[in-house]
């Protein structure tokens, strides 16, 4: 893998960690981390040392499952979807602060066929950023012995974009998509309803061209989230915006002025607190 920027070193250093794990299986999901990750493992491990596994539940919404599916055969990924369910999970489905904790267990536990039967090591997308947010699913994964080659290489965020970049990979500036019952407040249950609806808002708002977007769910209520580049489009196609929410369900739609803010409703603010 040949990268000339003043991300060599960085790159070499991920190179030689996945080098030395010998054989992983990747937590897939088709976003800039777990992209990379996977790009790279295959070009050092070869497709055969390389596993790339998805996880596909209701949480997972149906255009990144399609991207993931595209990724795999544009880079000739021995990919695999894996069946979860984390919603049967009741520490997962009364969604408190550490959801995430849940969702994790249950990917590893998908994971850990794959892992036992090929020798390999888990490893999951998580740059050196995330270690400021308040994620759980990482004291999960490690927990079942994952491991984080980006984190353990020293790659921020703005470096995993960069290299992809640089190696001409189409997830470089994708814009970040976490589950999609990260949209629904703390406190609030997480049922494959209450998924279906925010997809489906969601999937609509991307038809109309809008490509960073999150609809937040407060039972008959969207809060929208879009780029503050997006608000004045938004505004002037508003009747579109109405139709393509409301045709997730939605009675009431609002568009928050603040703009989108990735992990929005992530953080340790106590049960039903829309801080985070």
């Amino acid at each position: 893998m040949q990268v000339t920027s003043e991300l060599a070193p960085t790159a070499a250093r991920l190179e030689a960690g996945l080098g030395e794990l010998g054989r992983v299986v990747v937590g897939f999901s088709g976003g800039a981390d777990s992209a990379l990750l996977a790009y790279v493992a295959r070009q050092v491990l070869g497709r055969e040392g390389a596993v790339a596994v998805t996880a596909v539940s209701a949480s997972l919404a149906p255009e990144e499952l399609a991207d993931c599916e595209a990724l795999a055969g544009e880079w000739d990924l021995d990919w695999r979807p894996v069946p979860t369910n984390e919603l049967a999970v009741e520490a997962y489905a009364r969604n408190a602060t550490d959801r995430c904790y849940y969702c994790k267990t249950e990917l590893m536990s998908a994971l850990d066929p794959i892992v036992s039967s090929t020798g390999a090591v888990a490893i999951l997308g998580v740059n050196v950023d995330d270690l400021s947010d308040h994620r759980p699913g990482q004291r999960a994964a490690k927990e079942r012995g994952a491991r984080f080659p980006l984190l353990e290489a020293g790659l921020t965020k703005a470096d995993v974009r960069a290299l992809s970049r640089d190696l001409g990979l189409r997830t470089a500036d994708k814009p970040a998509a976490a589950c999609l019952a990260s949209r629904v407040p703390y406190g609030t249950r997480v049922t494959v309803g209450v998924l279906s609806q925010v997809a489906l808002a969601e999937s609509g708002l991307r038809a109309l061209g809008f490509s960073a977007v999150r609809v937040r769910h407060y039972g008959e209520l969207a809060r929208v989230e879009l780029p503050l580049g997006d608000l004045r489009r938004a505004l002037q196609e508003r009747e579109a915006v109405v139709a393509a929410v409301r045709a997730g369900g939605y009675r009431y739609v609002t568009i928050d002025l603040e703009g989108l803010r990735s992990g929005n409703l992530n953080g340790t603010a106590p049960q039903g607190t829309d801080t985070n």
